[in-house]
């Protein structure tokens, strides 16, 4: 059965361009393409979509349009998967956007879906239940954390750092595996130690230990200047 998907994007070249971009999956069904939050909010009440792809700043405010979208359908309709779409790298956002839980919920940076493939690949995990960060995101936290002398990070192997951006995709082992070229008994390893250095260890499964993984991140000194947005 294909997903059935809605988009939000206020900019016209934008919201053309995701959309060509899906119209050409064939287990993908675009059931409206509209410009704003409150139009966004009555086609999901009229169409009842299994996902939005929205941006993630849209009239009427500007502001954060996009999690409040996502908020709101996590209270009214949660089986409605929520893909984000947006030109900042910031953490605050993510983990706004993951306040309620980590199900059904995706953050790409608009910068890196030129291409179809991860914009799909959210679209199916979120349907699917699961959730996908756009390993972007995993980088800018990290470089971030690192600078600081006593982070746990910097008692991560480079394997072990490329096996951390693997798991904020939401992906499974056996698709991390996959994904660097290790067994899947070699990346259950790294998986141990990296949430064994970063005090995560009980964080079980893949929706949780992406939030897990974020939240720790994020904890950057108050005086800290944020992370810059991708340019």
């Amino acid at each position: 059965m294909a997903i059935r998907v809605a988009v939000a994007e206020d900019v016209y070249l934008v919201r053309e361009a995701v959309t060509r971009l899906l119209a050409e999956v064939p287990d993908i069904e675009l059931i409206a393409a509209v410009a704003d939050m409150p139009t966004l909010l009555a086609t999901v009440d009229e169409k009842r979509p299994d996902v939005v792809v929205t941006d993630i700043r849209m009239p009427p405010n500007r502001e954060d349009e996009g999690i409040q979208i996502a908020a709101n359908l996590r209270e009214r309709q949660p089986d409605i998967g929520v893909v984000i779409l947006s030109q900042y790298a910031e953490p605050t956002y993510v983990l706004d956007l993951l306040a309620g839980g980590s199900a059904r919920r995706a953050y790409l940076i608009k910068e890196r879906i030129h291409h179809r493939g991860q914009l799909v690949s959210a679209i199916r995990a979120v349907r699917d239940g699961g959730s996908y960060i756009d390993p972007k995101i995993v980088d800018v936290l990290v470089e971030s954390r690192a600078r600081a002398g006593n982070s746990p990070l910097s008692e991560l192997t480079p394997r072990e750092l490329e096996t951390l951006a693997e798991i904020a995709q939401g992906k499974s082992n056996e698709a991390i595996a996959e994904s660097i070229v290790l067994t899947k008994r070699a990346v259950e390893k790294h998986i141990n130690a990296i949430f064994m250095k970063l005090n995560l260890a009980d964080a079980r499964d893949v929706s949780r230990r992406v939030k897990a993984a974020l939240l720790f991140l994020a904890e950057t000194d108050p005086h800290q200047a944020a992370p810059p947005p991708v340019s």
